[in-house]
């Protein structure tokens, strides 16, 4: 992948901004700084950051030479175990019960003061970078310890991205901000113009209607890579479905559900 050209205010900000247009984390970027910008005299002269960056290739998966010779049930049945994580709930040992207490305690008002005032900075520097004018609603949850974002303004289209890209990758960055101060951790989630519950009735179609196909061809149908949430709404939608069965294959970020006929 070709390098991309960004600018903002500080290299920071041009970092944060090429993680939103590549969609992926500043870990998973390779990153060169061209300049790092100058503020200028009493604001005249500034000059912007900019910086080059792609995002870093992945790394040669050996797994697919070793399939070629793996038995197709040992491997089905192996990789459906995998499933048992993103579909399942397993009882909690004694131990992670108490961390479960513990997550559960009620934030001060102004542990929760400091967590939104921290989200919203870095929010609002973002949406500078962006030449964006958004409005941002929090809500903090403290049965669940979670903070709910929701934004509005014109195109917020630009925010949620490809199948959502740019809204899961601006909420894990938001994440990370938020957590970085806080003894427990706390869940937060983004969204804008109802895009999370239009999101979930889509894949739940898009299940119904690839397993009705599975049914009527015997044959299986790999949908495209998808983060693990989305995977969950996949298996959850077929999990009672008496005609076909759902696992994961292959590796983040290409991981996808494939959906198979059972053997009735």
């Amino acid at each position: 992948m070709e390098f991309v050209e960004v600018s903002a205010k500080t290299v920071n900000e041009a970092i944060t901004k090429a993680c939103i247009e590549l969609g992926v984390s500043s870990d998973r970027l390779e990153i060169q700084v061209v300049s790092e910008g100058s503020s200028g005299f009493l604001g005249f002269g500034a000059k912007p950051a900019v910086i080059k960056a792609r995002k870093k290739e992945e790394p040669v998966n050996d797994s697919v030479v070793k399939h070629k010779t793996e038995n197709p049930v040992e491997k089905k049945e192996a990789v459906k175990k995998e499933v048992v994580s993103e579909n399942k709930v397993e009882p909690l040992t004694a131990k992670e019960e108490q961390k479960e207490e513990h997550i559960k305690v009620d934030k001060s008002e102004e542990e929760i003061v400091v967590m939104k005032a921290s989200a919203q900075k870095f929010l609002d520097s973002v949406f500078h970078a962006m030449n964006l004018e958004v409005d941002i609603n929090m809500v903090y949850h403290a049965g669940n310890d979670s903070l709910d974002i929701d934004f509005s303004g014109e195109d917020m289209g630009i925010l949620i991205g490809k199948r959502g890209q740019t809204l899961d990758s601006l909420q894990y960055l938001t994440s990370l901000v938020v957590n970085k101060d806080q003894k427990e951790y706390v869940r937060v989630k983004l969204d804008t113009e109802n895009y999370r519950k239009r999101r979930k009735e889509t894949l739940e179609n898009l299940a119904k209607n690839i397993a009705y196909k599975v049914r009527k061809t015997r044959k299986p149908v790999s949908l495209e890579p998808m983060n693990p949430y989305e995977r969950r709404i996949i298996h959850s939608a077929l999990q009672g479905n008496k005609w076909v069965e759902t696992y994961s294959e292959g590796k983040e970020p290409y991981r996808h559900v494939v959906i198979t006929a059972k053997n009735n």
